[in-house]
């Protein structure tokens, strides 16, 4: 999906749905968030688990800074006592070692993960350690664009959807599966709408897409949901 394809999604929804509609005049229209695919992406994901953006972007930039350079390698190179200083929980820090070290041996072929079935995607996924179905399915809508990803597992997407429907209570991942069928086949773009809105509603700020690199700021000017 490129800017063009998004802004038109964007007029349709908006056009059918007077929920996102009016989340659309409320909040302006999001920006197509999007990061580039590949290890560092995933890493970033890791470290976004259980924490605040801010936080999880704070972490990812003092060890891309320590280690010059999110590469597996470079990662299984410094000591978890580095990681542990740079913000990297003991628990994270397992995580992040068996995905470099999927990487470097061959077992998990990132650059294969575009040309395969979302369920495919997710098995090799969530095959590692630390990487559930909440990563894997953010995995597959921003860093390799797919048009209908709903991520349930995500609390912030559980939350903006409670606000922008009125609901009196957040709902579980069940059913948030059931509401988000109302904007089928195009749920990645009403998530990208709901996030926008609550990040607005809350005063929080993006992850700047620069974070991941000048390619990633190129292609998009702000990422994160959090």
């Amino acid at each position: 999906m490129d800017d063009d394809a998004f802004r038109s999604t964007v007029a349709l929804l908006t056009a059918r749905d007077r929920d996102l509609a009016r989340l659309l005049a409320r909040h302006g229209p999001p920006s197509l968030w999007s990061r580039p695919p590949g290890f560092p992406s995933l890493v970033l994901l890791v470290l976004e688990q259980q924490v605040s953006l801010a936080s999880a972007a704070a972490a990812f930039a003092r060890v891309a800074a320590r280690i010059g350079g999110m590469t597996p390698g470079a990662l299984l190179g410094a000591t978890p006592e580095q990681l542990r200083t740079d913000g990297v929980s003991r628990q994270k820090d397992r995580y992040l070692r068996a995905l470099a070290e999927a990487v470097l041996s061959g077992s998990l072929v990132l650059d294969e993960l575009g040309d395969l079935e979302e369920d495919v995607v997710r098995a090799r996924l969530t095959a590692l350690p630390g990487i559930g179905a909440w990563t894997a399915d953010v995995y597959l809508l921003a860093c390799l664009g797919r048009p209908d990803l709903w991520p349930v597992g995500d609390r912030a997407l559980r939350v903006a959807t409670a606000e922008a429907l009125g609901l009196s209570t957040v709902p579980s991942p069940e059913q948030l599966e059931v509401l988000g069928e109302r904007w089928r086949p195009h749920r990645s773009t009403a998530a990208r709408l709901l996030w926008h809105g609550y990040l607005a509603r809350r005063g929080r700020a993006e992850t700047p897409a620069g974070l991941l690199g000048p390619a990633a700021a190129a292609r998009d000017g702000s990422t994160g949901t959090r």
